[in-house]
């Protein structure tokens, strides 16, 4: 958690860009991560350099090669150290004139920080600003890992915070739930096709880092985990920069994080390539076909975005991978076929697990769409038996525009610090949800369906026509109205406290 002093830095950082002139919150991420950027690589340069001082021998890798640029500058002045020492109108000059040219060089070594930067563009408008800003960010401390990461998540905070850009944020404590309902293994290979700011990657990052402290200490697993375990896409290359540097700074050496148009493209290479898909697609409504894969269509004729995403989502899975992803509530109980055949594939030809429903206000203010969580792995041979279904009431924020905290921070989230009682179960369902997950396949199967959480057999989901909306199996216990006129119910009750009085009187004769 950060401190109040480390949250208060970034805000001035933060109010800087709005009084220099920069308001758009996505261009103010976007200058911070190229910012940000250029002092990871100086730290990483200068552990090169200690490495080779240490051992007597030549760096094995410069990141600023020694020499002069085209333009005279010698590579040592790109580095945050040499910079961020000089005088705001050489700093300005150094930063937009040279470092930035010298970023969008860096595509040749491969990774994926790199080639995102190839297009970056410097918008800081003075040299007054830079300076400003260059001084703040140098004062937030980045030696720790958990502190880079959650800076950045702080600053990312804000774009949710300052706009309509809030649409790219999936709440965190929804993320977190989902990943730890699917508690992801060192060895799963994790996709999120609609990747945005990275939150499902990163939140799996740090489960493994908390479930799997060996994975770092195994030479073939810390290789997975840098390498091959995370995977995102995305076709909005700001929200793919600022999602590369998020894993950057969740300590992920190289994910791989790519520009594409998930439900448009060609996905021969990546059929059944992951054990785990994790996601809250964009749902824009409906695609042109032209523009659709035709894999996609030719497995749910359809233009909804929604329903050619959970196709998508089927056909990345390898055969035994899971998916934990977020729907429109549409998707549970639409009318149309496609909609009918995408949840009968779901339930007969595939293994349907949970549907949770979530409180309507989950998005705002961005979106007042109801939406639930739906969570399936990929068999092609069938293997629902029972669906596990939870009404989710609260996820422990006020469910109107402003989202506030209804409890304090050691009891908010799917796994808090501090045991919830009956009335904190009220305003935070999430650890709750997370108990009754893990009993699925034992006591939850006797709950009645008048309770918050329940099983439904895949027979009665079939008579149904395969809705999947809860409301469609909760039983709610009806309490009969008394009817009588007012004065005959007060007239029974007067005489029944006339009995209970009697009662004790009698009962403290006898004691007496």
């Amino acid at each position: 958690m950060l401190t109040g002093e480390l949250r208060g830095q970034v805000d001035r950082i933060w109010d800087a860009f709005w009084s220099g002139g920069i308001s758009n919150p996505l261009e103010v991420m976007e200058q911070i991560t190229y910012l940000l950027f250029l002092r990871r690589l100086d730290e990483l340069h200068t552990l090169e350099e200690n490495k080779a001082n240490r051992l007597g021998q030549p760096m094995e890798r410069r990141i600023f090669p020694p020499g002069k640029d085209g333009r005279k500058r010698p590579h040592e002045d790109l580095r945050w150290s040499r910079f961020r020492g000089r005088s705001p109108a050489e700093m300005f000059t150094i930063v937009g004139e040279h470092a930035f040219p010298f970023l969008r060089t860096l595509g040749g070594d491969g990774s994926t920080y790199a080639q995102h930067m190839k297009d970056a563009r410097f918008t800081i408008p003075t040299a007054g600003l830079l300076a400003r800003v260059v001084d703040m960010l140098d004062k937030v401390p980045m030696d720790d890992r958990d502190t880079k990461g959650d800076v950045y998540e702080y600053m990312l905070g804000k774009i949710a915070t300052a706009g309509q850009n809030g649409q790219f944020r999936t709440p965190r404590h929804v993320i977190r739930l989902m990943v730890e309902m699917v508690a992801p293994g060192p060895r799963d290979v994790i996709c999120d096709p609609a990747c945005g700011t990275g939150g499902f990657l990163v939140a799996c990052g740090e489960y493994l880092r908390e479930h799997h402290p060996g994975i770092l200490r195994d030479g073939k697993l810390r290789a997975h985990f840098h390498g091959q375990a995370f995977h995102g896409f995305d076709f909005d290359n700001t929200m793919l920069r600022i999602g590369s540097m998020n894993m950057l700074l969740h300590g992920v050496e190289s994910p791989d994080i790519r520009y594409r148009d998930s439900l448009a493209q060609d996905h021969a290479g990546d059929e059944e390539r992951y054990t785990l898909v994790l996601a809250n697609p964009p749902f824009a409504g409906s695609l042109d076909h032209e523009n659709t894969a035709k894999e996609l269509l030719r497995t749910v004729k359809t233009r909804k975005t929604e329903l050619l995403f959970v196709a998508l989502f089927l056909r990345l899975l390898k055969p035994g991978g899971r998916a934990a992803v977020i729907v429109p509530d549409g998707v549970l109980f639409g009318s149309s076929n496609a909609h009918k055949t995408v949840r009968r594939m779901l339930v007969e030809d595939q293994k349907l697990d949970a549907v949770i429903s979530l409180p309507g206000g989950v998005f705002k203010p961005y979106a007042g769409v109801s939406t639930a969580i739906m969570l399936f792995t990929r068999t092609n041979s069938g293997g629902t038996d029972h669906v596990w279904f939870y009404d989710c009431e609260a996820d422990g924020w006020s469910l109107d525009d402003k989202r506030t905290p209804l409890l304090p921070d050691d009891k908010l989230g799917p796994a808090p610090k501090t045991a919830l009682d009956a009335a904190d179960h009220a305003r935070n369902n999430l650890p709750d949800i997370l108990a009754r997950w893990l009993e699925r396949d034992a006591k939850e199967r006797d709950r009645p369906r008048t309770a918050q959480s329940f099983c439904v057999p895949k027979a009665d989901i079939a008579a149904q026509g395969y809705d999947l909306s809860i409301n469609r199996y909760k039983e709610v216990v009806h309490v009969e109205a008394d009817h009588r006129p007012p004065r005959e119910i007060l007239a029974d009750l007067a005489k029944l406290e006339e009995e209970i009085q009697h009662g004790l009187r009698e009962l403290q004769g006898s004691l007496g």
